[in-house]
């Protein structure tokens, strides 16, 4: 394990990890199902607050293994072996899932035993790739040995939490201190490795970038899934309407146009140049991914309004769809910035159709048709693709040829 060759031609993702992220279905569906459930009981404030805890660790834990694989992965039996590993612990945190939200719902001290024990198994095999590469490469060695010690120190964190009676405040609290430790592991060995001489990680921008798509478009499945539960609901309730109709054909075209506007703009051709703004942009995916995944269960929701066992206004249903659609947009737009350091141009126009979710909120809350809602939270990343294909955002376009060719003379 000496380190990847960081300009490796035609690297792409591996099977293994494809098998890897193949998990991570299950807990993105899992978090998601009981969100909308959360929401449809009226305990919204506590869901969120429990999916955005289960989105945090879901998405640290594969964002860690992602980044060393792009470094270190040497495919042979005792990668495999150590993946696999973290694998189980995905299956065995999204188990947990469920309790965790049910004692955050009742006020209750947080029983997120299993769902930890799981987290720490993919962290503790994460630790054990770490000190092999540690081994492997003494140019590495400091950088993999921090990686491995801070990220051990994060899991002690994690395991007293399971044995402290804390209140949700508490432990949120918490929580807050321990995932601080967690995510500094990546500034302060990329930081060590500088400073010893040995420098950052060799991870790949064409294949981190391509790892990060297959994630949202694993996340842009629960959107698929959120749209199937609604349409299971709504047609058991009033049928094949005009409304129903409406409601799953704007569901599924959600799906289509936020995985359009995540594909605008390539990211890699601007990480090759600049690998310094990865770091930014790959914590931002966070809360990227994760409002993804509140999408789709933003759409469950709206079943449960059809459903006369759940008093669930047509306010409730649009908001837990339009406010992650929001935050997707907002994010995704600043993390453009971020990578190309510089607002994108026609940003008054930008700005009123990444708004739309906004306004259709507003119409929800003075009594418009939940369709009609929904139709206008669809129509903000849809009129974002109309206007990028029409010419309207070509300077996108310009600002990564300038990126581009920046590197370029830099290279000559």
């Amino acid at each position: 394990m000496t380190g990847r060759d960081s300009t490796e031609s035609h690297r792409a993702a591996t099977p293994l990890e494809l098998l890897f992220d193949l998990t991570f279905v299950a807990a993105f569906g899992v978090a998601g199902n009981a969100l909308a459930s959360s929401i449809a009981h009226g305990d919204i404030l506590a869901g969120i607050g429990a999916f955005a805890f289960a989105m945090v660790a879901i998405i640290w834990a594969w964002i860690n293994y992602s980044w060393f694989a792009s470094a270190f992965d040497t495919d042979d039996w005792l990668f495999r072996v150590l993946t696999m590993v973290q694998m189980a612990g995905v299956i065995v945190l999204a188990i947990g899932l469920p309790t965790m939200f049910a004692s955050i719902e009742r006020g209750q001290p947080v029983q997120n035993e299993v769902m930890v024990a799981g987290y720490v198994v993919m962290r503790v095999a994460v630790i054990a790739q770490w000190l092999r590469a540690a081994h492997g490469n003494p140019k590495y060695r400091a950088v993999a040995k921090t990686y491995a010690v801070s990220i051990g120190i994060a899991q002690v964190g994690w395991v007293l939490l399971i044995f402290l009676p804390l209140d949700p405040l508490g432990f949120v609290l918490a929580a807050i201190v321990v995932l601080a430790i967690d995510w500094s592991s990546p500034i302060l060995a990329e930081a060590k490795g500088a400073h010893y001489g040995g420098g950052a990680t060799p991870w790949h921008p064409h294949h981190i970038a391509e790892r990060y798509a297959l994630l949202t478009i694993i996340a842009l499945g629960e959107t698929v899934f959120g749209t199937l539960a609604a349409a299971q609901s709504i047609t058991a309730a009033e049928g094949w309407t005009v409304s129903s109709i409406m409601v799953v054909g704007l569901g599924v075209l959600m799906a289509f146009a936020l995985w359009w506007v995540y594909f605008l703009v390539p990211s890699a051709p601007i990480l090759a140049v600049r690998r310094s703004k990865a770091l930014v942009w790959g914590y931002g995916h966070i809360l990227l991914f994760a409002s993804i995944a509140a999408v789709g269960a933003g759409l469950h929701v709206i079943g449960y309004v059809y459903d006369e066992h759940y008093h669930v206004s047509t306010l409730v249903a649009i908001s837990s769809i339009a406010v992650p659609v929001l935050i997707f947009m907002v994010t995704l737009y600043l993390l453009h910035a971020w990578l190309v350091s510089a607002l994108p141009k026609n940003t008054p126009m930008q700005s009123a159709e990444i708004a739309l979710p906004v306004v259709a909120m507003i119409l929800a809350a003075v009594g418009w048709p939940l369709w009609a809602c929904l139709l206008i939270v669809v129509i903000s990343p849809v009129t974002i693709v109309l206007s990028f294909e029409l010419g309207a955002w070509r300077t996108l376009d310009a600002q990564l040829a300038a990126v581009v060719e920046e590197g370029a003379r830099a290279s000559s």
